[in-house]
């Protein structure tokens, strides 16, 4: 049984093969089903949804809270998590459970990182190297535009953007888009939105709150409401609404690489 390192910077005593694995994490969970461990996945948070097979398991809390009771009946033999909103909450349960802990990515390339540890911390190394070059790949046949200036939006029970130690920052810099927001030292912003008026960008993405039932009437009013129709990305028609009910920007799992960006870059064809 392997002592590794977690990015709480805690010594966890992992299992050589786990079992019984709680992934608290929905990039985690996508990833452990590309490693072939979906069989092994027990327990999940609420908004673990990808693929359509997390339906099947057990949902055991949401992103910062666990129902107890459920995990101590799964009896788990890892947990694994990630850093940032879930870094109490980790430490919380690691106090009763075996919990690992990944770094949140700040960058494109942490993504593909983050697929890498988890094939160490749960004896996948070679599955995920394998899905490590195949991400690099199709990153690197990713289209690159002349840069324009751009916004995005999340909501997270709220407006959130984000600044230069986010990796939808970095993505849209790939892309040839410069965030008006690339200049904050921080991963998440809430957004003045007077500035973002200001700032005129030439193209806004955003994205619904997770489930939600949002059309496209929806963000003309949004748009209307906070006085916006004038901006450059408005009237050339560059505000794009990301696709379906399921977070999409906001997750940082492989179909981040292999979805969103490429659904980005379609968007940006347009410009």
């Amino acid at each position: 049984m392997p002592e590794l390192i977690d990015h709480l910077g805690r010594k966890v005593n992992v299992p050589d093969e786990p079992k019984r694995i709680i992934s608290f994490s929905p990039a985690i969970t996508e990833t452990l089903f590309e490693l072939n461990l979906g069989g092994r996945i027990k327990g999940i948070s609420a908004f673990c949804s990808r693929p359509e097979e997390t339906s099947k398991i057990r949902k055991v809390g949401s992103y910062g809270s666990a129902r107890l009771e459920v995990i101590r009946e799964i009896n788990p033999d890892l947990i694994l998590t990630i850093s940032g909103f879930q870094k109490d909450f980790a430490e919380s349960l690691g106090k009763e459970f075996t919990v690992y802990t990944f770094e949140l990515p700040s960058s494109v390339a942490g993504i593909i990182d983050l697929v890498s540890k988890i094939g160490i911390v749960t004896g996948q190394r070679d599955e995920a190297r394998y899905m490590e070059f195949e991400l690099m790949k199709y990153l690197g046949s990713l289209r690159r535009r002349p840069e324009v200036s751009g916004y995005l939006e999340i909501d997270l029970g709220g407006p959130v953007s984000f600044g230069s130690m986010s990796y939808i920052t970095d993505a849209l810099s790939i892309l040839g888009v410069k965030s008006i927001y690339s200049d904050r030292s921080s991963e998440w912003v809430e957004p003045d939105l007077t500035f973002v008026k200001e700032s005129n960008p030439d193209v806004i993405f955003y994205e619904p709150k997770m489930f939600s039932k949002f059309h496209r009437d929806d963000v003309k009013k949004l748009i209307s409401s906070r006085g916006w129709d004038t901006m450059t990305a408005v009237k050339k028609n560059h505000v794009f609404v990301s696709p379906g009910p399921l977070d999409f920007f906001a997750h940082h799992g492989p179909s981040f690489i292999r979805e969103v960006l490429p659904w980005a870059v379609n968007a940006l064809e347009t410009l």
